[in-house]
């Protein structure tokens, strides 16, 4: 894939309003407005919404839409899309988008679009937009804009330089995603003309599962000091040798352990013990809880402190059963920590890394962080308590995270902490986690020499052959838009998985051969989605990398997260 391609700005683009428009889309609608503002002051003009009902309805444009149409010069296509867009709809419970729009994340998007849609007078609007969105929900061909537009209860107005600094801020991200995509590829690729040549062919095909056979058990835990139950998944060798290393992975938001089953099978069949704990409270039960109206919140705000103590809690049930279950064998002294999105949260901060509650907050305040949809559930950690948390175990000696949550509510200060092993992977499509805030950022933040970062190309935060129906069919619908297939991503993270532990915590050099970005361009040969690899090497490098994309793009950026 050639990352100089415009294309995958807008194929980036379109994945984001994709995967978003569950939360994008829940941000439109009102009782009997009769007109639209547009305020650019001291002009103000009006559009009726009753000729955008007309237009939608036969694709009658009259005087009043013409004045805007001929304004925007649009042409005939792009007319006829507006028309679409006015007109698609998406078929949601309007109780669920009620529950979401009640949640601290929910109220977070509400009052991003609600200071550009505003009340007559310059209000936030993010009330009159969730009454809306909700009654749309409601009629009989589902949420759609107009029908947002006919919900709203009162007439609104468009605060147009701040919905110009929105469109620059949000071209800004795409922007800043190219260049860095262009700028790990390019990094890779000089580290790939220093590394030592290579025949990777002669070599084993870590790619492949490792010869020894694996079975998979279930440890029901329960932690009397917290009142918390959860179990975990095992994966282990069928034959356990002395000193067995051991591997704990923590899954993200609205996920579980076993959907890590790929990674942990093929860990485990080169000889680890790979243990992956349920974390209730941020699980996929706590989602169907919210669904279901059982609980008010999409997780809950102690996840933040309980994920990491899962892990230290866990260690600590192994130490005790190791004699009993495992014949004595696990080591557990030196043990290996994943995690993937909110698990990489969990997995940094048993390897070290600490809060930092004031960049943080500064994040928090900052109207361009609503575009890093992983701050919205960063920022819940504000409502914990102030003081100094250390979730460090020292048993852990080697962190290996794939999208990881951590750049603002870490930041310099916090990641700079972890002084062990680290390996950052990220997607160049993930919405959830956009790789230029939340790895290509803070990579350079870590305090090891021996840091990794991979980038995926169409990597997308989640496996979609493990999503509902109705998020596939969401997908399907963004045009030219391609991804790379489950089975290739998973090779790519667990090769990778394979050689940095077996290095960092079994001190095999034989597997540090894979660790360098010539065999990044070795798993992508004949591969149209290809993985890049950096290490610490190019730290400098991407280091100065944004300070230029800063100093390019100064007016933007000044108070922006990605500084």
């Amino acid at each position: 894939m050639n990352f100089n391609d415009r294309c995958f700005a807008r194929k980036f683009t379109a994945l984001s309003l994709s995967l978003l428009s569950l939360n994008a889309l829940y941000i439109k609608k009102v009782y009997s407005a009769e007109n639209i503002f547009a305020v650019y002051t001291p002009f103000i003009a009006s559009l009726r919404v009753n000729s955008l009902e007309q237009f939608a309805k036969d694709g009658t444009v009259n005087k009043n839409l013409g004045f805007y149409l001929n304004l925007a010069r649009v042409n005939e296509q792009q007319t006829a899309e507006f028309r679409k867009a006015l007109t698609t709809p998406v078929i949601v419970d309007p109780v669920l988008i009620s529950r979401i729009l009640n949640t601290n994340e929910g109220e977070r998007l509400l009052n991003y679009f609600g200071s550009v849609i505003n009340i007559r007078g310059g209000r936030n609007g993010k009330y009159v937009l969730r009454g809306a969105l909700i009654k749309a929900a409601l009629e009989k061909d589902g949420l759609s804009l107009i029908n947002v537009l006919r919900n709203l209860a009162v007439d609104i107005q468009i605060d147009i330089p701040q919905a110009l600094k929105y469109t620059d801020q949000i071209n800004l991200v795409v922007r800043g995603s190219e260049f860095f995509a262009n700028e790990i590829v390019n990094l890779a690729m000089a580290e790939t003309d220093s590394n030592p040549s290579v025949d990777f062919n002669k070599l084993t095909d870590i790619r492949q599962l490792g010869p020894m056979r694996v079975s998979n058990t279930t440890l029901n835990l329960f932690d009397s000091s917290r009142n918390r139950r959860f179990y975990v998944e095992l994966y282990q060798p069928q034959q356990l040798t002395p000193n067995n290393p051991v591997i704990i992975f923590s899954h993200g938001l609205s996920s579980r352990p076993e959907d890590f089953k790929s990674i942990a099978t093929h860990l485990a069949s080169y000889g680890y013990v790979v243990a992956m704990p349920q974390h209730p409270g941020s699980d996929i039960r706590q989602t169907e809880d919210f669904i279901a109206g059982l609980s008010r919140q999409i997780f809950l705000l102690n996840e933040f402190t309980d994920r990491p103590l899962d892990i230290t809690f866990l260690l600590d049930e192994l130490t005790r059963l190791n004699s009993s279950q495992f014949g004595g064998n696990l080591n557990l002294e030196s043990v290996g920590v994943g995690g993937h999105s909110f698990g990489g949260y969990g997995a940094l901060a048993v390897a070290g890394a600490k809060i930092d509650f004031e960049n943080l907050e500064n994040s928090c305040n900052l109207t361009f962080g609503n575009l890093n949809t992983a701050l919205l559930l960063q920022c819940r950690a504000l409502k914990l308590p102030r003081k100094d948390y250390n979730f460090r175990d020292p048993r852990i000696k080697a962190v290996f995270t794939m999208n990881p949550v951590n750049a603002s509510i870490f930041g310099i200060n916090g990641l700079n902490e972890v002084k062990i092993p680290t390996f950052f992977g990220a997607g160049s499509y993930d919405p959830a986690t956009p790789f230029v805030f939340e790895q290509a950022r803070t990579f350079p933040f870590l305090n090891s020499e021996n840091t990794y970062f991979q980038l995926q190309e169409g990597q997308a935060h989640v496996d979609f052959s493990q999503l509902d129906a109705g998020i596939t069919d969401l997908v399907e619908t963004v045009g030219n838009l391609t991804l790379p297939s489950p089975y290739l991503l998973e090779q790519y993270t667990n090769s990778m998985a394979l050689a940095f532990f077996k290095v960092h915590l079994n001190s095999d050099e034989n597997y540090r051969v894979y660790l360098q970005s010539s065999y990044g361009k070795h798993l992508s040969e004949g591969e149209e989605f290809k993985t890049h690899i950096i290490t610490h090497k190019s730290v400098p490098a991407l280091r100065q990398k944004f300070d230029q994309f800063i100093q390019d793009n100064s007016d933007l950026i000044f108070g922006s997260i990605i500084r």
